[in-house]
């Protein structure tokens, strides 16, 4: 008795159906490390250094548990003298409350400056206390 043309078909419905599975695609983010003051490392996914953003822009990245308080951490945008010209709040994604890196959004909106086409993005260390030994932050150029 020959069993191969009643496995065959078996086998075929197997391997059509295995093909016609989308593979799980996996997006591997880009990120930045970065260094803060303290010696405090955090990643950022976007926007990179000295890439050119617009308003609003969405900020995303990790930072350790400790820099947020209440899931949120503040974020500055300057312009190319030290103005500030935007202001936003990073919020936690996950559980903030951790040592481990913490995923964070925020969004700034800003008025486009008309001198010069560079800024900086400003990261602080949350400090509800107000205790200067408890300041920390992250600073990049970006362009606008």
């Amino acid at each position: 008795m020959n069993l191969f043309p009643k496995y065959s078909f078996l086998l075929l419905v197997i391997l059509l159906t295995s093909c016609s599975m989308s593979p799980e695609t996996h997006k591997e983010e880009t990120f930045t490390p970065l260094t803060s003051l303290k010696g405090v490392n955090m990643n950022i996914t976007t926007p990179q250094p000295n890439s050119t953003i617009q308003s609003p822009t969405i900020i995303q990245g990790e930072v350790p548990g400790h820099w947020f308080f209440e899931a949120s951490f503040p974020i500055q945008l300057t312009n190319w003298d030290g103005l500030i010209i935007g202001e936003g709040i990073a919020t936690a994604k996950t559980n903030w409350m951790t040592e481990e890196m913490v995923s964070f959004e925020a969004i700034i909106t800003f008025d486009k400056p008309t001198h010069k086409n560079n800024g900086s993005l400003i990261f602080m260390r949350s400090n509800a206390s107000g205790e200067p030994e408890h300041d920390d932050a992250v600073e990049y150029e970006v362009k606008f």
